[in-house]
């Protein structure tokens, strides 16, 4: 019953399954490792800072040797120290950011070191609406040389939450938190990082350190275990398809044996209709000459 198996027709699909089945398990099995390493890497980023904030504070210049350096998923959270003098001229206030379940602001005062560049220090947030604060409301920063201790945090960007990046704030405000956008509000070089501060003078709370960007369950990494599944599917999908094919055939085969379809091909049982029909019509006419001349008229 099942030779038919075997034949050229049957053997190029069985060579389709053969490689179709492999290549999508082998593809599941990617995706599926990808997202395997998303989750180490967000485990990975959960303790870094933790394990950032234990080690030793280190040096402004250890981790930003100058203004275009960039701060790594190694440097994130690291505490630093930075000495310079508060620029309270420049002081800015970034408003829409979350502190557990208030909403309020925080206060940005650059830090100028001795190389001229400005380190933008997040000295602490306060609650409430950064439009109606007073100047007597925010604690003044300390005047004169400082040394200041944080944890270095990655420039935001548009994906960062509480960034406000459509503009239209008010003067003296600021919606992310970068070099870019504090280039175009300060008169002299940034670092490309910034630091929140361990210690908040009150009424300031400190803003606790962000982990690294990029490296937690975002939606690619549920885009990766999406695709696991949807190839493990088209795998199960093909063998299914070739299990209902291979019985469909046999089943076709054997109501044929028995009797019950015609063994036939239609093109040729059609063409054996027409040859039928076309014979029929002849009898007809052979059968009744007189017509044609009863419709005409006599003479």
């Amino acid at each position: 019953m099942y030779r038919f198996l075997l034949t050229p027709r049957w053997l190029g699909v069985h060579l389709f399954v053969v490689l179709a089945v492999p290549f999508c398990v082998f593809m599941g099995s990617w995706q599926l490792s990808r997202f395997e390493d998303r989750m180490n890497s967000h485990h990975v980023a959960e303790q870094a800072p933790k394990a950032a904030a234990s080690a030793a504070p280190v040096a402004l210049a250890t981790v930003l040797p100058d203004t275009k350096a960039q701060v790594t998923q190694d440097t994130t959270g690291r505490t630093v120290t930075a000495t310079g003098r508060y620029d309270t001229g420049h002081q800015l206030l970034v408003p829409g950011r979350d502190l557990g379940d208030r909403t309020g602001y925080y206060v940005l005062t650059p830090l100028r070191t001795a190389g001229g560049a400005a380190l933008p220090v997040v000295r602490g947030w306060l609650p409430g609406d950064a439009s109606a604060a007073t100047p007597a409301g925010i604690p003044a920063a300390p005047a004169g040389d400082v040394t200041v201790s944080g944890a270095l945090q990655p420039p935001e960007n548009t994906g960062t939450q509480g960034v406000q990046s459509a503009g239209g704030l008010p003067r003296g405000q600021l919606g992310m938190i970068s070099a870019a956008s504090l280039v175009n509000v300060l008169p002299y070089e940034v670092y490309s990082g910034w630091i929140t501060v361990t210690d908040a003078t009150a009424p300031l709370k400190p803003v606790p350190p962000a982990a690294p960007s990029n490296t937690g369950l975002d939606l690619k990494a549920f885009q990766n275990l999406g695709y696991t599944g949807e190839w493990f599917v088209f795998a199960g999908f093909v063998v299914f398809m070739w299990f209902r094919l291979v019985r469909r055939e046999a089943e076709l085969r054997e109501d044929t044996a028995l009797g019950l379809i015609p063994d036939q091909d239609p093109a040729a049982e059609k063409a054996e209709n027409a040859e039928k029909a076309e014979k029929a019509e002849k009898a007809e006419n052979a059968a009744t000459p007189g017509k044609l001349e009863e419709a005409l008229p006599g003479d």
